[in-house]
């Protein structure tokens, strides 16, 4: 785990900008953070060295690609063992309907975030794709009405 506390108030302020536009040109990223170009690079580079910075993504919005439904599904496995759980992650890694898998704690043993293109197409998924195999021992599906992104990951103070 990187060490938080070789961070300053640039490289938190790297951290910030990037994640709210990864394409921002090394030159208007320095300008923002108040360094020179050749050190705003330095500070990136040693940034993604840290692991502090994983990668750059573009996002896309499900609707325009014509997923206009989108649902939490918690998802029980039984019995809730490794050589259960990894085959189940692999398969529902591997649908076109999944957004993000999480493993958790709780009455649920996981929490994916899909999108489909109607309620039939999520009925569909939810029938053949979950109920099916042999592992799940319940589903439960939660339609998303909206969604609100939470600010950037910084360290704690």
């Amino acid at each position: 785990m990187p060490d938080t506390d070789t961070l300053d108030s640039v490289d938190v302020a790297i951290l910030r900008i990037l994640q709210a536009d990864g394409r921002i040109a090394n030159k208007d990223l320095a300008a923002q953070v108040g360094v020179a170009p050749s050190t705003c690079l330095d500070r990136v580079a040693r940034l993604r060295r840290l692991g502090m910075i994983t990668g750059y993504t573009a996002t896309v919005s499900p609707e325009a690609v014509g997923r206009n439904v989108q649902a939490l599904l918690t998802v029980q496995v039984q019995p809730h063992a490794r050589p259960l759980v990894d085959p189940f992650v692999q398969h529902v890694l591997a649908l076109p309907e999944t957004i993000a898998l999480h493993h958790v704690t709780g009455a649920s043993d996981f929490i994916v975030h899909v999108a489909c293109h109607s309620t039939a197409d999520l009925q569909r998924l939810v029938l053949d794709e979950y109920t099916t195999r042999r592992e799940v021992g319940r589903v439960e599906t939660h339609l998303i009405f909206s969604t609100w992104a939470g600010g950037p990951i910084l360290p704690p103070r």
